[in-house]
């Protein structure tokens, strides 16, 4: 079941700029601005543990979290992502995903949700944490939790649509935007605020990603296999050779 956009002549420059436009934007800076920072600042590509500090709570806000995102991440990106003709081929009806994706979206977001405000809480309250974080430490992990909220949201809008209308919209205005189809934004030109809303932050954390600690999601654990066993340290000290005591004669 496609849906029809709706006609380019009828949604205003906003919605062109924001669904049609700002996507280029954030995604060309999210993929520029991660290579650049690799290669020019790789002493900040870290995600910067603060578990020394306090550790009790930042496992449980840092599993439920990782946990939770990951689910996210992986449902939008395979949800949006995949051709709806794979789907009809498999034989799952648009109603179908539509309440997996409010399902497994709903559970993975409460448990995101909750370790989000358990790490933002650290990093406000705790007077260590907060000294040792940075503003876009702050910042961002602000702008995930505002997303989570905006998500879960979705969801009383969503179980209005069981049909999986409304989902398919945002199924081909992805396809739409990856595949530089124009009029994409026509699309979601009539969707529900809500929806909108969790489309441009979401396009705002890509945006900032290169520029914030999340650039460590990039960083798939291989570089581990062939790390070396040994660490070279070096000081700044001036150390002379070392004399040996002569042999008594």
């Amino acid at each position: 079941m496609a849906t029809e956009p709706v006609a380019a002549g009828d949604i205003g420059w906003i919605t062109q700029a924001v669904f049609g436009y700002y996507p280029y934007v954030a995604l060309t800076t999210l993929a520029l601005g991660s290579i650049i920072r690799f290669d020019r600042e790789q002493y900040t590509w870290r995600s910067g543990s603060s578990q020394l500090l306090r550790r009790k709570q930042l496992f449980w806000g840092s599993t439920l979290f990782h946990l939770g995102i990951l689910v996210i991440f992986f449902g939008h990106l395979v949800g949006l992502l995949t051709p709806i003709a794979v789907f009809d081929f498999i034989g799952i009806s648009h109603g179908q995903k539509q309440v997996l994706a409010i399902v497994a979206g709903g559970v993975a977001g409460i448990c995101c949700m909750a370790g989000a405000l358990l790490l933002l809480h650290q990093r406000l309250y705790d007077p260590r944490i907060r000294q040792t974080s940075s503003f876009s430490d702050i910042a961002i992990l602000i702008m995930l939790t505002l997303q989570l909220a905006l998500g879960l949201l979705t969801i009383p809008v969503s179980l209005q649509h069981l049909d999986g209308g409304e989902m398919v919209k945002f199924m081909q205005w992805a396809q739409g935007i990856f595949s530089f189809r124009p009029g994409a934004a026509a699309y979601v030109a009539d969707a529900h605020w809500i929806f909108k809303a969790h489309l441009v932050l979401g396009l705002t954390i890509l945006l900032v990603f290169p520029f914030t600690r999340l650039v460590h999601m990039l960083s798939a654990p291989v570089w581990y296999l062939n790390r070396r066993g040994w660490q070279l340290v070096r000081t700044r000290r001036d150390i002379g050779p070392k004399k040996h005591p002569e042999p008594a004669e």
